[in-house]
């Protein structure tokens, strides 16, 4: 399987090509309009499901600290994508100033943007409420009910940034320990909650098992069953803010606190960006319910195939490099891809590639179906 991530690249659908005023139908067009450009121009194996998904309108009340994200200097051309943050706990003591988070549901708002939907082409494409939607955001409210993310060291990091997580390991070891106990309960009341309120949906169609992965498998409830439990889904898991410790420090501070939470799952899709390698067989051993692992351009391709080999998804995700900015090199590109189905092959593996992390294509929007071309081409061989 081949997908593209379009949605970072700059500008693929353009304000001047959007026709409604309403906000809400205004950011539905947006991304039908990115799905109806991705379809025409990429050629990849993306699917559109015949429903429109509505996510509800779930809030919290807060970390009990304001964690502030920073932009990054502007390039040339006033765009910026890279960000810090205030990372607001600035010492071990001041984690005390965390509360936990409340959830509560806006029901009638989210039934009121229903009917906004339905009236406006409901008789062409059934709207259908559960999971997080692909074609909406709302900033008045957090969208992430079918997005089945544990992040325990994502939220950490906001908390504390690397300073924190690199040296705190040694100097207060006990208070990373209550930040991984504090994010593990944050997750279950979350998690809790969507149960209690009847919102699970299975995440078995092209809702997001991990970044960018489709959920479609026959292991989990069909996507129109009624609302289920947590373990009718899949769950991501990932670490990559603990990349620079050693393993057995991983297996120590992190790998307990997400095996907690997957074990709630059905299925769980690991990884990011982080070259999990070194770790893989820990993280394997730990989660029986594993099924796919994001194998990036960081990782040893050879030992990774080697360890997942038929049993797991080997689900690659490209170097960006080669087809960004003002020129591709292609070469480079292809020899990307030939490593990987050498590896893969080797490995006996169950691949699929997942392109993500594309932002500058210097206008030319035609390489990304180049991209998926040559890929086919390589994997045909």
């Amino acid at each position: 399987m081949v997908l593209f991530e379009v949605g970072t690249v700059d500008q693929y659908v353009r304000d001047a090509e959007l026709e409604c005023a309403h906000p809400v139908l205004r950011a539905v067009e947006a991304t039908m309009l990115e799905h109806i450009h991705h379809f025409d121009e990429v050629g990849d194996d993306i699917v559109f499901e015949p429903y429109y998904r509505l996510g509800w309108d779930i809030r919290d009340t807060g970390w009990g600290v304001d964690v502030i994200q920073i932009p990054g200097p502007a390039a040339a051309d006033g765009t910026s994508i890279g960000y810090t943050f205030n990372f607001p706990i600035k010492t071990p003591a001041d984690v005390e100033r965390l509360r936990p988070r409340q959830f509560s549901l806006d029901r009638e708002g989210t039934l009121a943007k229903l009917q906004l939907l339905e009236d406006t082409f409901g008789d062409i494409l059934p709207v259908v409420v559960g999971n997080y939607d692909h074609f909406m955001t709302d900033e008045g409210a957090e969208s992430w009910a079918g997005n089945y993310f544990i992040g325990l060291t994502w939220q950490i990091y906001r908390f504390i940034g690397n300073d924190g997580l690199l040296t705190w390991v040694y100097e207060s070891p006990e208070t990373i320990h209550a930040l991984m106990e504090y994010m593990v309960a944050d997750r279950e009341r979350q998690f809790g909650f969507l149960e209690e309120q009847g919102l699970i949906v299975p995440n078995t169609d092209n809702m997001l098992a991990g970044p960018r992965a489709y959920g479609y498998c026959s292991d989990l409830p069909a996507p129109d069953a009624a609302p289920g439990k947590l373990s009718d889904l899949w769950c991501w898991a990932e670490s990559q803010e603990s990349t620079p410790i050693s393993p057995a420090m991983f297996k120590e501070f992190v790998l307990p606190y997400m095996k907690r939470m997957t074990d709630r799952f059905g299925l769980v899709y690991y990884g990011c960006c982080e070259p999990q390698t070194d770790r893989l067989d820990m993280i394997i051993e730990a989660m029986p319910n594993l099924r796919s692992v994001s194998v990036t351009p960081w990782a040893d391709f050879e030992r990774t195939a080697e360890m997942l080999g038929s049993d797991y998804v080997f689900s690659r995700k490209p170097d960006p490099v080669p087809i960004s900015g003002a020129e591709p090199h292609w070469e480079r590109a292809e020899a990307d891809l030939q490593r990987t189905y050498d590896a893969a092959r080797r490995g006996d593996c169950n691949v699929e590639l997942l392109f993500r992390d594309v932002y500058d294509v210097g206008g030319d929007r035609g390489r990304l179906k180049t991209w998926v071309e040559l890929a086919r081409k390589v994997f045909d061989r």
